[in-house]
């Protein structure tokens, strides 16, 4: 096995271990939610991280805005003694699923281009022939990993 096959075969095991994390709460509300769920209000939370009530509601909003800094999450994390945990979850089943699907999209342009070109000619291929080539070329891309995979 590769080294680029294994990186990605090991970093996608830990990708799945975090997945299920998607459903749990809706985004941006876990300071709020953790917070009223310990019964720690506001200004205890603002205390701990030298901030005012305002200065806490702010940041709350700011992070179901999606603005808030991960040092700022950090630090709330440790405020409530707990540890921030982010990650990227690829939105395909897989990371060898996301790149086989980039990789097939790219080849479907290809040879849909090239048949295009063949068919202006007089050269059409079949329909078979086409989807053959289109795998053909997927297998190709996924094994050199080209950089044109992620334009």
């Amino acid at each position: 096995m590769s080294k680029k096959k294994l990186q990605i075969k090991q970093l996608n095991a830990k990708m799945q271990h975090i997945k299920p994390a998607l459903n749990i709460l809706p985004e941006g509300k876990w300071i709020n939610i953790t917070r009223t769920t310990l019964g720690i209000t506001l200004q205890q939370l603002g205390d701990k991280l030298a901030k005012t009530r305002q200065g806490m509601s702010y940041i709350e909003s700011s992070e179901r805005e999606g603005t808030l800094s991960i040092k700022a999450l950090k630090e709330v994390a440790q405020a409530m003694d707990m540890t921030l945990v982010y990650g990227f979850v690829p939105k395909d089943e897989s990371l060898e699923a996301l790149i086989e699907r980039k990789a097939r999209e790219i080849a479907t342009e290809i040879v849909r281009r090239t048949s295009g070109n063949m068919k202006l000619e007089d050269q059409e291929n079949t329909d078979n022939r086409i989807r053959e080539s289109i795998e053909e070329r997927t297998k190709e891309l996924i094994d050199k990993m080209p950089k044109a995979l992620w334009d």
